[in-house]
This record gives C-alpha cells, structure tokens and sequence, in this order.
C-alpha cells in the first residue's frame, strides 16, 4: 500500500527536499502543526519547491516572532510536508494520513486545482480547515463545502484582462489556438480564454486537450500552424510549456500574440527559455510590483520582497508569494479565535476582510478569495512587465512572438 513520505520541517530550516526526514521539535503543547502535502518528486517538483519557499519564509518569520499568539500563549510553527510524487490520488491519501496520523492542526492544500479539489472531500469529512495556495478553478469550489478556502481568484480574472489588452493593441489578431493540458486548472482556464476571446469577438480556430506527460507536440504544433491563428495561447506547468515553447521555435512557428499560463510568472521559466521567452504573455495573481500595506506578519508588499530575496537570493513570483500569503492568513485567523478549535478558526477565516502583502483578501461564501485584481504581464527584455492593472503598470504590450 502506498505510504507518502513524510516530513516535519520547521520553518526555520532552509529549504531541503532532502530533508524529509523527521526532525526533533518542540513538544505538542508549544507547536501548531500545518500539513503540507506537495509534489516534491515528479514532474510537479518545481512547483512543490515553490510552495515550500514560500510556506517555510512565513514560519521562519512567525517563529523569529515568538510564533502564533493563541489567546496569550504563543505557539511554535512546524510544517509537516508530504510528497505525493505529482499523483493526485496520493494527495488523497496523503492528506488522510497527515489528519489521521500525524495530528496536524490545519492543511494547506494540496498543488494545483485538480488535487485541492480531490484531497478537499478528506479535509471536509474531518472538518479540518484547508487554505489552498494554488487552486483558482470554480470546480474546486462549487462543492457547497465549509472548511475549504483559496487564495486565488476566478480563472476569468486572468483571462478577461488579456482579452481585453489585446483587443485594444492588437485589431488586427483575429484567430486564437488553444491547447490545454489536460488537468483541472489548466483546461478550466482554457475554457474560460475560449469564452473570453468570443465575447470580443475573436475566432477560435483550434481549442484541444493534450495528455498530461506527453513529450511530442510536434504535430498538434503542425496543425495550429497550419491554420495560421494570429494568436496561441497554451496552458500547463513549467515543464509542459518549456517543452512545447521549445517545439514551437523548431518548427517556426509565429505568431502576434503568444500567451502561456502559468509558467511564464516563474523566473526559472524566463531563464530556462532564454531568448524564446521574449514577448510571451500571461497573467497571474500576484506581482511583487503591488504595494499593499499589509496588516499580516510581513507588512508592506516590499518588506516581503525584501525578506524573500535575503533568504532566497531570487524575487518571489505568484506562487512563492500565495504560499506565504497563506501560512499568514491562518496565523490572523488563528489569533483572531485566541484558540486552535477547528470550527472557530474556520470561522474566523471565513470573516476575514483584511489587506495583506498580498493584496485586500475577503473570502466570498464558496471559500474562493473575491477581493483580488490579479495582474497581466508580458516577459520584455527577460523580466515580467506588468501591463494591467493600470495602478501597478509599468509597461506597454509588444506585438510579435518568434
């Protein structure tokens, strides 16, 4: 029978996929435990890297406070993390182990939507308050459950900003290609780019699936490019999109517009793409260009740029920063009920209406963040520029995709 690897890691330690082995912590009393159930190994492994730099930051930096003030007494932060090795039914039962056996206190989610929906019916039976860092499809949330929260908004909050951008600059792009991989997030927002592009009055030309794995797009590549879309937009994780981006520049494909989500938000993305990554669009939700001023454990947006790049020598994108955002959500819910009972810190998350270095965050009735206006950005010149919102803007849409 399958047994997720488990580890208990403070925050305090530098990230180490390596260290999955238990470290020695504080006794029960003094600790609040949060499961982490993650893709270490497989083909979401970056991905899981970047849930645990953002999770350990913000434990490092609750524990340098003292840790969580529950009702006067402060407790230590431990992060038990689980490697479900990129398969969503282990996340399941990674998940049940983590409440069943490990006793942890809470659960953040596990990566992307497809496995936050399915590892959320175990955190919904044990009544275990769940904040997914990583899930934005409605699916996940249309469940009618109570103990599920996210810290991303609609996929149409993405897909309705860059409709709207390239239709401004671009009239002359008539014809979309849509490719989606076949996983939760990325077909749901390829369905909501497909209705985004009509309801401005775009041609979907081409709107397919491919397996998750697959390793040759070169003839799905052949047949966009033969119907001559002005432009393509695909979706997948880094590994998928790096692969098909490179596919792509071999059989010359070009195009006006090229957008990818989400990998394009990553620097390791822009870095592993080198030239070919210039002009690729995409959107997130969340740039370290905002500047909130925060009420959580880190403050100001910048102060929490500053304290990642000391830590990890790197800016934090999207994810890196949606992790964190979530470790400190719970803290202020946490302090907020003065008690670790699950059903009351539910309730605080669920009454929560608070700016954060994240941006204002209220959760709407289904558990999904509804206060958030995530950014359109385009890579120029190997840096992610921010063209929407106009608050954060910082440059102008470039036409043409090599």
């Amino acid at each position: 029978m399958f047994r997720p690897r488990l580890a208990r890691i403070s925050g305090s330690l530098l990230l180490a996929i390596a260290s999955l082995g238990a470290s020695a912590m504080a006794s029960a009393e003094d600790v609040i435990r949060f499961g982490a159930p993650l893709p270490i190994t497989g083909p979401l492994a970056p991905e899981a890297v970047k849930q645990q730099m953002g999770y350990n930051l913000w434990a490092e930096e609750a524990n340098k406070a003292g840790g969580i003030n529950v009702g006067g007494k402060k407790y230590k932060v431990e992060i038990v993390y689980g490697d479900y090795q990129s398969n969503t039914p282990r996340s399941v039962q990674t998940t049940e182990q983590m409440i069943t056996q490990d006793n942890v206190n809470f659960m953040f989610g596990p990566f992307g939507s497809g496995a936050a929906k399915a590892a959320s019916t175990i955190s919904e039976k044990y009544k275990m308050p769940t904040i997914a860092a990583s899930a934005s499809s409605s699916q996940v949330y249309d469940q009618g459950y109570k103990y599920l929260f996210g810290t991303f908004t609609p996929n149409d909050t993405l897909t309705t900003p860059l409709t709207g951008i390239v239709k401004a600059k671009a009239p002359d792009v008539k014809k979309i290609a849509i490719l989606a991989r076949n996983d939760l997030f990325p077909l749901a927002i390829a369905q909501e780019m497909e209705k985004s592009a009509k309801a401005v009055g775009l041609e979907v030309v081409y709107s397919e699936k491919y397996a998750i794995n697959t390793l040759d797009h070169s003839a799905t590549l052949s047949q966009i490019k033969s119907l001559a879309p002005q432009w393509v937009f695909i979706t997948g994780y880094t590994n998928d999109l790096l692969l098909i981006r490179k596919q792509m520049v071999d059989q010359q494909m070009k195009a006006s517009v090229v957008t990818m989500i989400a990998g394009p938000a990553y620097q390791d993305f822009i870095e592993a793409a080198g030239q070919s990554a210039e002009n690729i669009s995409s959107a997130s939700w969340w740039h370290p260009a905002e500047q909130y001023d925060g009420k959580d454990i880190f403050g100001k947006t910048s102060n929490f740029v500053r304290l990642f790049k000391a830590k990890y020598n790197s800016e934090p994108d999207y994810g890196q920063a949606s992790a964190a955002v979530s470790g400190a959500l719970f803290q202020l819910a946490i302090e907020k009920a003065g008690t670790l009972d699950r059903d009351k810190v539910r309730d605080a998350l669920a009454s929560l209406d608070v700016m954060t270095f994240w941006g204002p965050v209220k959760f709407g009735a289904n558990g999904q963040i509804n206060s958030l206006e995530p950014p359109v950005f385009q890579i120029q010149n190997a840096k992610p520029v921010v063209l929407f919102p106009e608050a954060i803007k910082q440059g102008e849409f470039k036409l043409g995709v090599n």
